[in-house]
């Protein structure tokens, strides 16, 4: 189910996505102080190209000062937007019967857009 469920979110607008998260991480690394925001993107790309069977999970250096620092600038300077985009679209598509497993990709998406410092992705078993 988790093949036919990664099949359809790319053909239905993951691939596009996953490829912006690209960009953006490949136009943050261009400078120095970007590329902890551009692995950040990274990780959410990842997610993105593949959802479903994945999950996100805290770090153990999820509650430092540094992480809580670098989560609070990733939000005043765009993971917000990112964060209301997935949920908008999550929204959407929970509308019908067939979205909700798409919506709940896009809330994870969500949450891990907001604060992507101290978390990782990871396959579920």
């Amino acid at each position: 189910m988790k093949i036919l469920g990664n099949l359809i979110w790319l053909l239905f607008g993951g691939l596009a996505t996953a490829i912006e998260y690209f960009i953006a991480s490949i136009l943050l690394f261009v400078t120095i102080i970007g590329i902890p925001f551009g692995l950040q993107t990274l990780k959410i790309a990842e997610l993105t190209l593949w959802p479903f069977g994945k999950d996100t999970r805290t770090t153990g250096q999820s509650s430092g000062c540094l992480t809580t620092i670098m989560n609070i600038v990733w939000i005043l300077i765009g993971g917000i937007w990112i964060s209301l985009t997935h949920i908008l679209f999550g929204i959407l598509l929970a509308i019908t019967i067939i979205g909700i497993p798409f919506a709940k990709q896009h809330f994870k998406l969500a949450a891990l857009a907001l604060a992507p410092f101290g978390r990782e992705v990871v396959n579920k078993n």
